[in-house]
């Protein structure tokens, strides 16, 4: 991961871990992702327990604004915290390659647990 004038750069490996996981370990993997990061009282992801967390990912040296525009980025509510489904879909938006195979991963994933 790369950091450019307050934007972060996020390698895209999720393809690769959808393809060796398959959807459905791929979500479950999210989840985990989320249940790391988030705050364990408010169930939710929010700036300090990105911030205490961000070294598990490898980005202890994220700035205070690098880590709020992550939070704004996602933040679909505007309540400045990011929930499970907010996460996930930042988690999407910020992987092109998943985002142009969403509608598959979808149908996969609703139609295996039937």
């Amino acid at each position: 991961m790369g950091s450019k004038k307050n934007t972060v750069v996020f390698e895209d490996y999720f393809p690769a871990m959808v393809e060796k996981l398959g959807t459905e370990g791929f979500m479950k993997e999210l989840t985990n992702g989320f249940q790391l990061l988030m705050d364990r009282e408010k169930k939710v992801i929010t700036f300090e327990s990105l911030k205490r967390n961000s070294a598990l990912l490898g980005l202890e040296g994220m700035s205070d604004d690098e880590i709020m525009s992550m939070l704004r980025e996602g933040d679909l509510d505007g309540d400045g915290a990011l929930d499970e489904m907010e996460f996930c879909t930042l988690m999407f938006r910020l992987s092109p390659a998943l985002m142009n195979n969403s509608k598959e991963l979808l149908e996969e994933a609703i139609f295996s647990t039937h």
